[in-house]
Formats: structure tokens, sequence, C-alpha cells
């Protein structure tokens, strides 16, 4: 049942992201400054739609001698392939990552979310990644088979996957279309100090 209920939330949220793409809004950013990482799989994507699209029309056709199986077909196929795929894309457009204030939140469409309090980032750096093997403790949110910034962490973060598993990570790698400007930001954040408490007169 909760696996049902993350399925249905995680379409929602892809009608949703389709929603603030056509309207060149943005979710979570109002607060924070945006980086975006949908520019490195464009290409993929579009590309993959294409082929989904070519894929439908030449079902329809092989199938319009039986109308029933060709609606059902039809409709798998406009579903499954174009709308998932520029669903994704979309959600990828309108949930970038965000530096909120203390909290650098990492996202990858609508089913990756992961906020890193700042004072838990014992290093940033820029390190462009092109092979990601699975590790305990680490986390890679790679966009096109890659990563180019790696964060280390003081203190471990939770990160809950699309079905719910809870993972204790120490090492999270992500994509950043201005990488550089990220690790900067970060860097300078991690900088400020907080503000001390008001002492007792």
């Amino acid at each position: 049942m909760r696996v049902a209920y993350r399925l249905v939330r995680h379409e929602l949220r892809l009608f949703a992201s389709l929603g603030l793409w056509m309207a060149r809004r943005t979710h979570g950013t109002r607060h924070g400054a945006a980086f975006g990482y949908a520019r490195g799989q464009s290409a993929i994507m579009f590309g993959f739609m294409f082929v989904c699209v070519v894929e439908t029309v030449v079902m329809s056709v092989l199938l319009s001698r039986w109308p029933t199986v060709h609606h059902v077909v039809l409709f798998i196929d406009v579903y499954s392939g174009v709308f998932f795929v520029l669903g994704i894309h979309a959600a990828s457009v309108v949930r970038p990552h965000v530096l909120e204030p203390g909290v650098l939140r990492i996202r990858y469409a609508a089913h990756v979310d992961v906020r890193i309090p700042l004072g838990r980032i014992a290093a940033v750096r820029r390190e462009l990644r092109t092979t990601h093997d699975k590790a305990d403790g680490e986390l890679n949110v790679a966009v096109g088979g890659q990563t180019t910034v790696t964060l280390e962490l003081a203190e471990p973060v939770t990160h809950v996957t699309f079905l719910g598993r809870r993972r204790e990570v120490s090492v999270v790698r992500l994509y950043a279309d201005q990488a550089d400007a990220l690790v900067r930001e970060v860097t300078r954040a991690r900088s400020v100090p907080s503000p001390l408490p008001d002492l007792p007169g």
C-alpha cells in the first residue's frame, strides 16, 4: 500500500511539474538560490521522447485494424512514453538544487529531494565523474551519467529512496549546470558565521 501511495504521489508531482513548466515557474526556490541541472540531459530526454513518438505512430498504424487494442496501446504509449519522459524533464527544470539559508537542497526531478544542513558539509569541491559504483554511505545524483560536484559530510544525512527505503549517506555527488558557481556559493555560505545568541544583561 505504501509503494502504491508513493507511485501515485510521484505521478501527481509530474503533473504539477508540467503545469509549472508551462507557466515558467519553479518549485521551492522562493527562499534560496537555484542551481539547475536539466541542461545536462536535455538532448538525451528529447531524443528519447522522439523515439517514443515514432514508436507510438508505428504501433498506431500496425494496430489500426483492431480498434480496441489500438486505443489501449495508444494510451499506454502516450502515457508511459511521451508524458512520462516529458514529465521527468519538466520536473528537472522546475525542481532545481536550492541553496537555502543554512541548508543545501539536492533534487532530481520528482523523486530525489535531500536536505543537507550546511554545518554538516565538511568539504565541497568541483569534481567531474562519469562512473559511479554503488557504495554504502554514498549518494550519486547523476545527470546524463555525470556528476560535477562532490560533498563530503561531517555527519551523515538521511536519504529516503523512491520506494521509501531510508539510507544514511556521508558522501553526496551531484550534477549542476553551473558547478563552479554552486561550489563557490556553498563555500561562501559555510564561511558566514552564525549570529551570536543574545547574552543576559
